[in-house]
């Protein structure tokens, strides 16, 4: 996958930014206009700069009391109609998972930025890691969907948080853009698109007579119509498992009905969310599959290896949630043994594991603040390329 601009693209003038500050560019231009938040190392550079963005475009920055504070004033704000957006790190990241399930449980579009931090608890705030792989998955209570990108540069910190927003709004559902504090703070001269002008996408808009509106009726599409704020169409929200006209019901037949709906909502929308990127996974013998600083690292590890003759091939998801199963089964079709290399005490290991039943799977685990090196993946590869040969 090319993440990067067209060749035949006009020239832009270039930029030298960190990620945390692509990150509320991104925002910006994608047509955020709220943000609440509260200061957390290793993401406070996000909400710096949009204190002063959010007002030259009539956007509002509130900072809150504390991280729960910061979500529900999110939702409440989308709610309004407005697009949204709030970032954290890790000990805010949990505060935050019961609102996130509300969020999910309501379908109402938001976008959380999460920038990993050493752990648990208080951790090492300056140092990175990726050990919420797996929360920004599951972290709330209950079955419920979630769209979780996974950027690795600063580049695409700014295009990643643009298409969060193009995920969340036509598809009500809140975005958690994952990457960690090296890529963070990581400063990179980049171009950027210039998004004025851009059509992005948009919410569907109940229409029609307001007497005959349900807030979670939905057509082909899986997707229920939001109310605009003052169109004149009554709207019942809550947390509780509700029917089709958002009033909450323990029937089984219904709960069964609407949040089975929201369950597979998803499925019916892949070709819009899932991206990944693959490099040399045509012939290769070992495939490394990782994210954020790790994958920057196995970039440069796979041209070590096909310096050594050794046949690496790298998959990257973009997408982590839901993550692209069938592209990694393709990637890895050629491969004698996958090799994850990742910040945490095993946690995406666990998912490819579970995706490529079968197939041999490895990992590098570092969970020290130290970001694992090119030549440390090189040199397992070389080790499992060995192994495999004898």
């Amino acid at each position: 996958m090319n993440v990067g601009q067209p060749a035949s693209a006009p020239k832009l003038p270039w930029r030298l930014i960190s990620g945390n500050h692509a990150c509320a560019l991104g925002a910006v231009a994608a047509g955020c206009r709220f943000f609440a938040g509260y200061p957390i190392t290793p993401s406070s550079e996000i909400a710096e700069r949009l204190s002063r963005l959010l007002p030259l475009v009539d956007g509002v920055f509130v900072q809150m009391e504390d991280e729960i504070a910061s979500i529900a004033a999110v939702i409440g704000a989308s709610m309004g109609g407005v697009k949204a957006l709030t970032a954290t790190s890790g000990p805010g990241f949990s505060l935050k998972q019961e609102n996130i399930g509300y969020a999910a449980g309501a379908e109402i579009p938001c976008v959380i930025v999460n920038v990993m931090r050493g752990g648990p608890s208080t951790g090492m705030p300056t140092r990175p890691a990726q050990g919420e792989i797996m929360q920004s998955r599951w972290g709330s209570h209950g079955d419920y969907p979630i769209i979780v990108l996974a950027p690795a540069s600063v580049r695409e910190i700014h295009d990643e948080n643009m298409r969060a927003f193009d995920l969340a709004e036509p598809l009500r559902t809140p975005v958690v853009i994952l990457y960690d504090q090296d890529i963070a703070q990581r400063t990179e001269t980049v171009e950027l698109g210039d998004a004025n002008g851009v059509a992005r996408a948009q919410r569907k808009w109940a229409s029609g007579p307001p007497a005959a509106y349900q807030p979670y009726a939905t057509g082909e599409d899986g997707i229920p119509a939001m109310s605009r704020p003052g169109a004149g169409y009554r709207v019942h929200t809550t947390g509780l498992n509700h029917a089709e006209n958002g009033f909450p019901t323990q029937s089984p037949q219904a709960v069964e009905r609407n949040l089975g709906r929201l369950l597979t909502k998803f499925e019916r929308h892949r070709d819009l969310i899932d991206s990944w990127q693959t490099l040399g996974c045509d012939d290769a013998e070992v495939l490394i599959v990782a994210i954020g600083i790790s994958a920057r690292a196995a970039l440069r590890a796979l041209e070590i290896c096909r310096a050594r003759s050794l046949r690496a091939g790298l998959f990257r998801p973009i997408t982590l949630w839901p993550f692209p199963e069938n592209a990694l089964r393709e990637a890895a079709s050629q491969a004698n043994a996958v090799l994850v290399p990742e910040m945490n005490a095993g946690q995406l290991s666990l998912e490819v594991g579970r995706i490529l039943g079968g197939k041999r799977v490895e990992a590098i685990h570092r969970f020290n603040g130290e970001p694992i090196t090119p030549a440390e993946i090189a040199q397992r590869v070389e080790t499992l390329a060995r192994e495999m040969n004898q």
